[in-house]
């Protein structure tokens, strides 16, 4: 998969076959977009191209700061790039380019810049200047611009419809389980391993404390979780408190992952952790020695869930 960071740098020889959206998570209803787009480019010898933006839209037109998402713009690539796309555009999103009607995007970036021969896209897209494109005016277009559209129904699960919104209400809310089922893989965090207050060697539970660079992503609800992490081409569990350390007058909240059966300095190295099930809420203890025996109490569940999953 080639990334392009700017529509206007992508002149392809041949037509291609299109898909635009966020695509925040790359959750199981994207992924079924993807791979048909990608199946139906291949087998008529055309190019797939996945067109999103960053930063996210709300994020330059009302200014949300407030806004969390699933994935990093790094993290949706290498989502991303698992499903066998032949190009992803990330074309900078600006105040300028949410001002092209709805017939200058189809005219000017699809048909002119993209070469387009299919558009495939999820259900109920909308698109160009307030969002007044539509199916019917992409339909309408299509047969003027002699390329075709398909709109992909809403994937349920259980009856429930999968989006990205769901996803994010179910990690804010500790179901960490059904965010994973949505999303068909294991939730995940990434950043780089900085110095912490080492309060937690002291107590014979040395955690690697992780700084998250990126103030838009999306922090799952507070307390502990069971992870995994690749390190050094090795697969490490652990435990990971997110949360302020009440017991120890935390002051802001941290992200704190505490290894089984490691000891290497892990300073300054970049880890992804991934979120593998939600052990308990955070809570305040008395005392040190009622934290500590809480401590070992969750690494026995770890174990115990890890025996079941990972065949520990």
């Amino acid at each position: 998969m080639e990334i392009i960071h700017s529509i206007f740098d992508f002149t392809p020889s041949q037509k291609t076959m299109v898909t635009i959206g966020t695509f925040d998570g790359v959750h199981i209803g994207h992924q079924e977009i993807i791979e048909k787009l990608v199946s139906e480019a291949k087998a008529s010898n055309k190019k797939s191209v996945l067109l999103t933006f960053f930063p996210h839209p709300r994020m330059v037109l009302q200014k949300d700061v407030s806004i969390k998402l699933i994935n990093t713009i790094d993290e949706r690539a290498q989502h991303l790039e698992k499903l066998g796309l032949d190009y992803l555009i990330i074309h900078p999103f600006s105040r300028e380019f949410s001002r092209l009607t709805a017939l200058d995007f189809v005219r000017d970036i699809l048909v002119n810049q993209l070469n387009i021969s299919k558009l495939i896209i999820g259900y109920d897209h909308h698109f160009g200047k307030n969002r007044e494109g539509n199916i019917e005016q992409l339909t309408e277009y299509s047969h003027l611009y002699d390329f075709t559209v398909e709109e992909i129904p809403a994937q349920d699960i259980d009856e429930v419809s999968v989006s990205s919104t769901k996803i994010r209400k179910a990690l804010a809310n500790g179901h960490l389980k059904t965010a994973n089922n949505y999303l068909g893989y294991n939730f995940s965090l990434t950043g780089k391993v900085v110095n912490g207050k080492q309060l937690g060697g002291k107590i014979g539970f040395p955690t690697a404390n992780i700084d998250i660079p990126e103030d838009y992503k999306l922090i799952p609800k507070t307390g502990v979780y069971i992870v995994k992490s690749i390190i050094d081409n090795t697969t490490i569990y652990g435990m990971m408190n997110i949360g302020n350390r009440p017991t120890v007058d935390g002051e802001h909240q941290t992200i704190e992952v505490h290894y089984f059966n490691f000891n290497q300095n892990l300073y300054g190295k970049e880890l992804t952790i991934e979120l593998l099930y939600y052990l308990r809420d955070e809570q305040k203890f008395d005392s040190v020695s009622g934290l500590i025996s809480q401590l070992k109490k969750d690494k026995q569940n770890s174990m115990l869930f890890l025996k079941s999953y990972a065949k520990l």
